[in-house]
């Protein structure tokens, strides 16, 4: 996801209450925000996701959560996918019962999915509709 970790040093790196929401027509919105608690491995972890409506709901289309890892230079390693207008949520890593798991056949999947949409938000010029001064709240 290296053009969401050029936005985000754009914007001062990560921090709790980090709130990035890029409008990039005829996109729609992407939102970055930390996550208050921690990813599966104990590191910070972040929510990207673009946003539509249906019904007067927010709709996420789709969200992935990444935990911001700083081993052997700065990446994003996946943990979770959803999209509401299909009803799927996916937990490719967590923790269930103290105990940390893993899919590896779903957490290739997410990684192979975020591998695409960021070339995607990369070509949809994200990164360049991206001016910190309009777009960090928290």
């Amino acid at each position: 996801m290296q053009t969401i970790l050029d936005i985000l040093r754009k914007a001062g790196g990560w921090h709790h209450g980090l709130y990035l929401k890029i409008d990039n027509p005829p996109y729609m919105e992407l939102v970055i925000e930390a996550i208050d608690e921690s990813g599966p491995m104990g590191l910070p972890a972040l929510s990207v996701a673009h946003y539509g409506e249906q019904n007067g709901d927010l709709m996420r289309d789709p969200e992935m959560c990444f935990e911001l890892s700083l081993a052997g230079g700065t990446h994003l390693d996946a943990f979770y996918w959803r999209n509401d207008y299909v009803a799927v949520e996916q937990w490719s890593r967590n923790i269930v019962r103290d105990r940390y798991v893993h899919l590896i056949e779903l957490l290739e999947q997410h990684q192979r999915f975020a591998v695409t949409w960021d070339n995607n938000l990369r070509l949809q010029g994200f990164a360049e509709a991206f001016e910190p001064h309009k777009h960090i709240r928290g």
